[in-house]
């Protein structure tokens, strides 16, 4: 399995302007700038952020789980037990950095000059 943590980590971190640090908690984390996309524990957790109504959304439809430790919060937990789970854990990094592109565009045309990953 620990060939899934790396098909992540080379996937996610071949997106334009994502860097790959080791994550706090132990692991492996994925900014943009200086918004965490998500991080890895393991090959066997995915933690990302969302605004709870995504949050909510994706726990509904079953693409994630409320997180391990901060169930109440936007952040959601997908387990990846499988390659199914790898590809799904891909698509939610996907979401995030996509969600975190538009936030960086939406900065960068309300402050004209600056570096919107800051």
């Amino acid at each position: 399995m620990e060939a899934s943590r790396g098909r992540i980590e080379r996937e996610v971190g071949s997106w334009e302007g994502v860097t790959v640090h080791p994550h706090r908690f132990g692991g492996v984390e994925f900014r943009l700038g200086r918004r965490e996309l998500g991080h890895l524990h393991g090959d066997r957790l995915a933690d990302l952020p969302f605004k709870r109504t995504i949050r909510d959304m994706l726990v509904e439809t079953g693409r994630a789980q409320p997180h391990h430790v901060l169930p109440d919060s936007g952040w959601v937990s997908r387990p990846i037990r499988g390659e199914e789970d790898v590809d799904e854990a891909i698509e939610l990094f996907r979401l995030s950095y996509e969600r975190a592109r538009v936030a960086q565009s939406v900065r960068a045309a309300a402050a004209p000059g600056t570096d919107p990953t800051t």
